[in-house]
């Protein structure tokens, strides 16, 4: 099966394209204010990369979120643009899980963490013993230190969040806090290829009205709004 799969639910934009789950191409940068123009390049970089067309896919896998409002949107109104101008399916995944595959085989508990900024934290919890993690805990939002008052046990950190918040994390756990290397830190869509493939196998793709961001909490725009509606 040859999937194109996008992630852009944090400031690093990352395509892939993958045949049966081995990598054929992948494009991986640091967005910054560009990033439509920079995911369509890369689209067109990995793919010319891999000497296949468009209307070659099998289907599509993208990071529904959560993560950044305008990243994810972009993204996910990308792909769903292809799948519908090729007819092909779509499987979205979640970005944290993506992010926990970077450490695959883990005898411990893997917890992605991305900054969401106002001193709250996207997390994830997952168990990764095999090649695709398992979710302990729903994806959700919280303050740093409300999640470690959850931890128990010795866990490995990831993502951004993970590295701005590693002194109260080592605070609070001690050497129950592990923190992956620096390498690891990065969401990869070579990653989440494996999570689309092993959805689309099992027949779980996303139909097209329900591809949508899960942003976790209201955007600004929406809070803007209730806050004018409220009496």
């Amino acid at each position: 099966m040859r999937l194109l799969t996008v992630d852009t639910s944090t400031s690093t934009c990352s395509v892939a394209l993958t045949r049966d789950g081995r990598l054929a191409a992948e494009y991986l940068v640091d967005s910054g204010r560009t990033l439509t123009e920079r995911l369509l390049a890369a689209i067109e970089t990995v793919l010319a990369a891999g000497a296949l067309e468009l209307a070659e896919l099998d289907g599509f896998g993208v990071a529904l979120g959560p993560g950044a409002f305008t990243g994810v949107r972009i993204g996910v109104a990308t792909v769903k643009g292809l799948a519908i101008a090729t007819g092909k399916p779509v499987a979205g995944f979640s970005s944290l899980a993506m992010l926990a595959m970077n450490l695959p085989f883990s005898p411990l508990p893997v917890c992605p963490l991305f900054d969401a900024r106002k001193n709250e934290v996207y997390a994830g919890l997952y168990r990764c013993d095999g090649a695709i993690p398992e979710p302990l805990v729903p994806d959700r939002v919280l303050s740093p230190v409300q999640l470690l008052e959850e931890i128990t046990g010795p866990t490995i950190f990831v993502g951004d969040g993970a590295l701005r918040y590693r002194d109260l994390i080592e605070t609070n756990l001690h050497e129950g806090a592990i923190f992956a290397p620096s390498y690891c830190h990065l969401p990869r869509a070579g990653a989440g290829a494996l999570l689309a493939l092993e959805l689309l196998r099992s027949g779980e793709g996303t139909p097209l009205p329900l591809l949508n961001p899960a942003y976790l909490r209201p955007s600004e725009a929406e809070l803007a709004k209730i806050r004018r509606e409220m009496p």
